[in-house]
């Protein structure tokens, strides 16, 4: 149960949805997707499926042009569910204010999200027996 998953991916001007190029909170939960089926992969050899959400915290926010690293770790293994935390963090920013151009690698990695979340995998879907 050791494994972990991280993405780190640009947040583009696509990504903004609301004024100001503010990123969607759900584009977030749309990185801990992703990182939960790598997470189901390498423990089931199966995408399996995200049954819910325990708790969400947006805790700072995001905007087009931030570098962002999602991680995740399964926590607890059931028979076929998988409890999972994930946290998000803003690891560069546009400066814009300098140039176009212009961005800096935070001293300090910013937490923007946290989450704990269950999915599932059917036992017959199982591949992988750890």
């Amino acid at each position: 149960m050791s494994h972990t998953s991280m993405i780190r991916l640009r947040m583009s001007a696509h990504d903004a949805h609301y004024g100001g190029n503010l990123v969607d909170g759900a584009r977030i939960l749309q990185l801990f997707g992703d990182v939960a089926t790598e997470l189901l992969i390498r423990q089931d050899g199966d995408e399996g499926l995200f049954a819910g959400y325990e708790s969400v915290e947006f805790l700072a926010p995001v905007f087009a042009g931030d570098y962002i690293e999602a991680t995740g770790q399964i926590v607890k293994l059931g028979n076929s569910s998988r409890k999972m935390t994930f946290e998000a963090r803003k690891v560069i920013v546009p400066r814009t204010d300098l140039s176009d151009s212009a961005a800096d690698v935070l001293p300090e990695p910013v937490v923007v999200c946290r989450a704990v979340g269950t999915c599932v995998v059917p036992k017959d879907k199982q591949r992988n027996k750890a």
